[in-house]
């Protein structure tokens, strides 16, 4: 009877022990696959510090990219920033920087991704994993009331035009002096600035009569009153991300992808007037660093 007795405690017992490592192996499993869900794909050396995807970006472009007025950088770009790097289980950091700086930047390792809207060309993609994502167009902005009454790129003869050192803009605006030149029409004297606020302040200084930006960013500044879109929808093209990593690129393919499909990629740009890219599913463009 007595051993009866002490063996159905020991049963209980084990019973019990049996139970209660079972509950802890369960909870470690379900704690390993939270951790697992969110532990980040990448690490070191695939991008420059564990768990935090660092982007640059010239914030001067409202409302694709701009600091607002608690100091925080938001707009378009950067909303599509934080979602991809939430996609890669990463945490977003921004690098404040001019466009000049940007690919030297990636080359050396100060971050990981270009959020700007660098167009693509082929020369950039052979140094760089591009990753098309945003169809643009450049605008010409003019004093409010257009006093010039400038409605075409040929009535720019003979302008003063103000234009961001080193991106697409800056290339563009040469092109139209030369098409304005071949056209037997007097060329525009083009002012060079450091960032896109520097030219839009001269254009409101009165010290150049244009300014180069890209169509979502001129819309933008005449909705809010503060110049006329003059010209607008010259040289479409396309504008990507850019990394030095190709794994963190096709990573980054994969997220994007997956933002497509949820609906998220379209919703975005359908709220900011955005032109999305014409093909179905993005991918790198090009052959990047040789």
């Amino acid at each position: 009877m007595i051993e009866d007795r002490t063996n159905r405690h020991r049963s209980r017992i084990s019973r019990r022990n049996l139970l209660l490592g079972a509950g802890a192996l369960g909870g470690a499993m379900a704690l390993g696959g939270r951790a697992a869900l969110s532990r980040p794909a990448l690490a070191p050396p695939n991008i420059i510090k564990a768990g935090t995807l660092v982007m640059s970006t010239n914030p001067t472009l409202p409302p694709l990219q701009f600091v607002d007025q608690n100091g925080e950088v938001r707009g378009m770009r950067i909303e599509l920033g934080n979602e991809l790097a939430a996609k890669l289980g990463l945490t977003p950091e921004y690098v404040k920087v001019e466009f000049a700086t940007m690919v030297p930047g990636l080359a050396s390792g100060r971050w990981d991704m270009i959020n700007t809207g660098i167009y693509w060309t082929e020369e950039r993609s052979k140094l760089m994993y591009m990753i098309p994502y945003e169809r643009a167009a450049i605008s010409f902005l003019v004093p409010k009331g257009n006093p010039k009454n400038v409605t075409k790129w040929e009535e720019m003869a003979g302008l003063s035009v103000g234009v961001e050192l080193g991106g697409v803009e800056e290339r563009r605006t040469r092109e139209v002096d030369t098409m304005l030149k071949d056209a037997g029409l007097e060329g525009i004297t083009i002012r060079i600035f450091n960032n896109f606020s520097e030219a839009f302040q001269a254009l409101r200084a009165g010290q150049v009569d244009a300014a180069t930006s890209i169509d979502a960013t001129a819309k933008f500044l005449e909705d809010r009153d503060d110049f006329t879109r003059a010209v607008s929808g010259l040289f479409p093209q396309t504008a990507s991300f850019a990394f030095a990593d190709k794994t963190l690129a096709e990573a980054s393919v994969d997220a994007l992808n997956g933002l497509r499909t949820s609906g998220y990629y379209d919703e975005l740009f359908e709220r900011y007037g955005v032109l999305t890219i014409e093909e179905r599913e993005f991918a790198i463009k090009g052959t990047g660093p040789a």
